[in-house]
């Protein structure tokens, strides 16, 4: 195993990849730039967080190679590490726009957000794929998956985000694990413990089979070199997260009511042929389909009656407000949903492309315009789908699509706002609001905000409900309601004093105000996600470590 790349741990897999003698780390462990909120946990920190990034160069053409260390609490994204690839990747972009190529390659080797840092890690891995996508407008950004852990949870939507994606026949990806899966859904739903079926399912050559994956490299040195190479002389390309009508007319050809199987799976997906989809915009309905907050916001945002559509989870409406223009988006609850574990607002397989197609509309129809319509996300999702199809046909690429087309928008110069007006939970919340230039919450104590539910989050961890509830009295990263989240700086605004369940015309006003003044902010401001790093809040501690990482990281770069 002397070639192997898997074998290797994080740094070594860097150093292997690079040519001789071009290896240059930063912000390494000597740096001691570890993070802040462990030891208050009682977890011994690592000095370089568990995230490994290096200079050099790989066949004389410069690169950056970001390496995930699986080893150090399973590659999970905190603060400090998430900060370190967002900030290289930055950098990176800046180096292309001016002339300079240099090449993003990453070493998937994580479990996604780290639970103990929860809302730091959602946040960075917003900032990471922001990046990602703007990068590929210069050059490939290339991802490798080498084994051990994988690619899972917030970091699975990062990894399809590359241009392309490499990976080992060891390795596996998929948003939600096994565990979490038979947690959240039960046994009958994914049995964490039939390690052959998680293979079939969510290992490296099913797949590539289903279009997931790119290619499946052999572990040696030789072989992925000679990939990534290749992969890097392609130069630009589409990415698989724009190949909304491919996959929309495929799921509408799943009878999700049917036993399926990698096997069947995969021969439906060689076989599919893309068809044209309809946008699906909301319309006057004869009952409400839905009490949940989403629902009533954006009826009540849209002066729509009993809204509903083709697609029902997904809704969405142009309303001109006090000479405004602006496309209101929400994903809500549908008791009828074409996939039974998206029928309580989750963001699922339908939910992501759909989002997707219906941003990409907006970008299509502004296209030639000098001033880019807002989008309004109004937000109240309870999580990502939990399911065994989900996770067999590819809810990880589905969630990025919604993603990679909220930062597409707004990277086009469109206002991206955010309604915190219920819960925002885990991928659903990268899926469909993380990616706002803006984001707006209301101050009411049912609002939750967190990587995943307390019950997973405590057996992810290793804790009981109470000890995982103490913890957040320490690290605010952790707790769920919205004055914690605030704390962290990425809110334009907490609004006090709003019925969250029963808006009176007077919050209505309040709130329709505030998005205009939301909007109106980002005029000649910056199309990134800085923002959220120069609120008050974040400044005065919420992303202190953040700031340091990035001020050390251009200080080496």
């Amino acid at each position: 195993m002397r070639n192997s790349l898997v074998e290797l741990n994080g740094r070594e897999r860097a150093k292997a990849l690079l040519d001789k003698d071009t290896y240059r780390e930063l912000l390494g462990p000597l740096d001691k730039m570890q993070s802040p909120h462990l030891e208050p946990q009682g977890i011994v920190p690592q000095s370089d967080d568990g995230v490994i990034i290096a200079r050099g160069q790989i066949n004389q053409k410069n690169v950056v190679v970001i390496s995930l260390e699986g080893s150090f609490q399973g590659g999970g994204i905190g603060e400090v590490s998430g900060a370190k690839i967002a900030g290289a990747l930055e950098l990176a972009l800046e180096d292309n726009k001016q002339g300079n190529v240099v090449y993003p390659i990453i070493l998937f080797d994580t479990g996604g957000v780290r639970l103990q840092e929860a809302n730091y890690g959602l946040l960075s891995i917003s900032e990471i794929a922001n990046q990602m996508v703007a990068l590929r407008q210069y050059v490939p950004v290339v991802g490798l998956i080498p084994g051990r852990v994988g690619a899972f949870g917030g970091m699975s939507i990062v990894a399809e985000l590359c241009t392309t994606l490499l990976a080992t026949n060891k390795a596996r990806l998929g948003l939600n694990g096994p565990e979490v899966i038979e947690q959240e859904a039960g046994v009958m739903e994914f049995d964490s413990s039939d390690k052959a079926l998680i293979w079939n399912t969510i290992g490296a050559k099913q797949r590539v089979r289903t279009g997931l994956l790119d290619h499946v490299v052999e572990d040696d040195m030789e072989s992925i070199v000679e990939a990534i190479e290749v992969a890097l002389s392609e130069g630009k390309r589409p990415a698989k997260t724009e190949q909304v009508d491919f996959h929309l007319s495929l799921l509408k050809g799943i009878d999700s009511s049917a036993e399926w199987n990698p096997e069947k799976y995969a021969d439906y997906f060689k076989q599919h042929q893309a068809e044209k989809q309809a946008v699906p915009m909301a319309e006057d309905g004869n009952a409400d389909i839905s009490s949940s907050r989403g629902y009533k916001w954006f009826a009540e945002l849209t002066g729509i009656t009993h809204p509903t559509g083709a697609t029902p989870s997904v809704l969405a409406a142009d309303v001109i407000k006090n000479g405004q223009l602006a496309r209101y988006m929400a994903i809500v609850p549908d008791a009828n949903n074409h996939f039974p574990r998206a029928r309580n607002g989750e963001v699922g397989l339908l939910e992501g492309w759909t989002a997707a197609q219906i941003v990409r509309d907006v970008i299509s129809q502004d296209a030639d315009k000098e001033v880019k319509r807002p989008i309004i996300a109004v937000i109240d999702v309870p999580s990502q789908a939990y399911g065994y199809k989900e996770e067999l046909v590819g809810i990880s690429l589905a969630l990025a699509a919604s993603a990679d087309a909220y930062a597409t928008a707004r990277q086009k110069g469109h206002p991206v706002i955010g309604l915190i007006c219920g819960n925002a939970i885990s991928g659903a919340f990268l899926a469909h609001g993380l990616q706002s230039n803006r984001l707006i919450a209301l101050d009411d104590d049912k609002i939750n905000i967190q990587a995943m539910s307390k019950a997973s989050a405590a057996r992810i961890t290793k804790r009981t409900i109470e000890q995982l509830e103490e913890a957040t009295k320490s690290v605010p990263s952790m707790a769920y309601d919205v004055h914690s989240y605030h704390s962290l700086g990425p809110l334009y605004k907490l609004l006090t004093n709003i019925n969250a369940d029963s808006p009176t015309e007077h919050d209505l006003k309040t709130v329709e105000q505030t998005l205009l003044e939301a909007i109106a902010s980002t005029k000649d401001a910056a199309t990134d996600l800085s923002f959220r790093l120069q609120t008050d809040e974040a400044i005065n501690g919420g992303r202190a470590a953040t700031l340091k990482v990035r001020e050390m990281l251009r200080q080496q770069w």
